[in-house]
C-alpha cells in the first residue's frame, strides 16, 4: 500500500536546477554571500512584497540573530504551543522564555494573557503564527507599545500569507520566517529576517556574517548564519512554483472541509477573514468524548493504513525537561494549550496528493 505522508518537499525540477549548479561549479563561488544568495534575496523581497530581507541557513539561526539584533535580554512572552526552537532561541541566548496560554480558535498566543504576565524584566513578546494563522496583531501591538517591549514574530509558516493585502511578515518589528524543507516554499534548510529599515538590515547581515564589515574589520560579535550557494540556487528555481503549490494545497483543505463537515467529535479551522492563507498545515481537534477513538487512536488507525499524520505540536514545549521547572510552565497556567496540544493531529496536506490519497485519509476517518 502506497505510503501518504504529511508532507513532501516542494523540489524544482532538476534540468532546470543543473545549469545553475554548472554555473556555480564554474565559478568556484559557493558560499559568503556571493550572486545567487543576491538574488535569492532580491527575489523572495519582490515575490513577498516587504522591504528588506536577509537569508540565513536555517530558522532557529535566523531567529536567535533576531534577538541579538534587537538587544533582547532578560524575559521574553511567549507561546508553549510550536515547535521547540522557538523557545531554544530564547534560552541559547540567555534569556528567559516566560510562557502564556493561547486562543482556543486560533492557537495563537492569547493578547488577554500577556499583560499579567509582564515584569519589570519583560523586554519583548515572541509570538507564533501558528499554521500561518496571523495573531491578533494590533491587540499585541498595543500591549508593546503600552509598555515598551519589542515584537518578533516567529513566521515560520508564513510563507506567501498576506493579510488585509500585505505580507503577514510586515508585522512586528521583525518576523523570521523558515524555509525548511517541510514548508510550502523551501531552500532544503533555511530561514528570511524581515527587517524595516537599512540600518536594521545591515545589522542583522553582520551578525549572519561573524559581524564581518572588511576582510580586516568587525563591527560585532556575529556567527554563521549564511546560506550558501547552491541552496539559493535551488530556492530561486523552486520561487516559480510556490504558487502552483498553494492552489494544490487548497484544494486539499476544501477537500477535508467538505468530507469532515458533519463528523461529530471533529473539529477543524476555517480560513480566517481577511487573509491569504497558504494552507501549510491542516490540523484537526479530536473530541474523544463524541468521536469512536481518541486522537492517539486515530493517529494509529492512520498508521496502520500507511498514512502518516503528526501531533503537531504535542506535547507542549513547555512539558519538555529545559522548561518545565518554570513558574510559567504550571499546566495550571495553561490549560486551553494543553487541552489543544492533547487533541490535535494534523492532516496529510502537500501539493503531490492525489484525490485518492484524500479519500484513503477521509475514509479512516468517517
Amino acid at each position: 500500500m502506497k505510503q501518504i505522508t504529511v508532507t513532501s518537499p516542494l523540489l524544482p525540477p532538476l534540468e532546470e536546477l543543473i545549469p545553475h549548479l554548472e554555473q556555480i561549479w564554474k565559478s568556484k563561488r559557493i558560499t559568503n554571500e556571493d550572486s545567487y544568495h543576491a538574488a535569492l534575496e532580491e527575489a523572495i523581497k519582490e515575490y513577498m512584497k516587504v522591504p528588506y530581507v536577509s537569508l540565513f541557513t536555517n530558522g532557529t539561526i535566523a531567529l536567535s540573530c533576531a534577538l541579538q539584533a534587537l538587544d533582547i535580554t532578560g524575559e521574553v512572552i511567549t507561546t508553549p504551543y510550536s515547535f521547540v526552537a522557538t523557545t531554544h532561541a530564547l534560552r541559547m541566548n540567555g534569556i528567559q522564555p516566560v510562557f502564556v496560554d493561547i486562543d482556543p480558535i486560533s492557537f495563537n498566543l492569547d493578547p488577554s494573557k500577556i499583560e499579567k504576565a509582564i515584569t519589570s524584566q519583560t523586554r519583548a513578546i515572541l509570538p507564533v503564527h501558528i499554521y500561518g494563522n496571523p495573531c491578533k496583531l494590533k491587540e499585541i501591538k498595543d500591549i508593546a507599545d503600552k509598555y515598551g517591549l519589542k515584537v518578533i514574530y516567529d513566521a515560520a509558516h508564513t510563507f506567501g500569507v498576506e493579510y488585509e493585502n500585505q505580507s503577514l511578515a510586515m508585522a512586528g518589528d521583525l518576523a523570521v520566517l523558515s524555509l525548511n524543507a517541510t514548508k510550502v516554499y523551501n531552500t532544503i534548510e533555511g530561514g528570511i529576517v524581515v527587517s524595516h529599515d537599512p540600518e536594521m538590515k545591515k545589522k542583522i547581515d553582520l551578525i549572519r556574517s561573524f559581524g564581518f564589515v572588511t576582510e580586516s574589520e568587525i563591527a560585532l560579535p556575529g556567527t554563521n548564519g549564511k546560506m550558501d550557494e547552491v541552496r539559493s540556487a535551488y530556492g530561486l528555481v523552486g520561487l516559480k512554483y510556490v504558487k502552483d503549490a498553494i492552489e494544490c494545497r487548497s484544494r486539499v483543505a476544501a477537500y477535508y472541509r467538505k468530507a469532515l463537515r458533519n463528523i461529530k467529535g471533529i473539529i477543524y479551522q476555517e480560513d480566517m477573514e481577511n487573509v491569504k492563507p497558504n494552507y501549510s498545515y491542516f490540523p484537526i481537534l479530536v473530541e474523544t468524548e463524541k468521536f469512536k477513538w481518541n486522537r492517539d487512536e486515530l493517529d494509529n488507525q492512520m498508521k496502520e493504513n500507511n498514512i502518516l499524520c503528526r501531533r503537531y505540536f504535542y506535547p507542549l514545549i513547555s512539558s519538555f525537561t529545559p522548561y518545565r521547572e518554570l513558574p510559567s510552565a504550571n499546566p495550571g497556567n495553561l490549560p486551553v494549550a494543553h487541552s489543544i496540544s492533547d487533541s490535535v493531529l494534523c492532516l496529510p496536506i502537500h501539493h503531490a496528493l492525489s484525490e485518492e490519497d484524500l479519500e484513503r485519509v477521509v475514509s479512516i476517518i468517517i
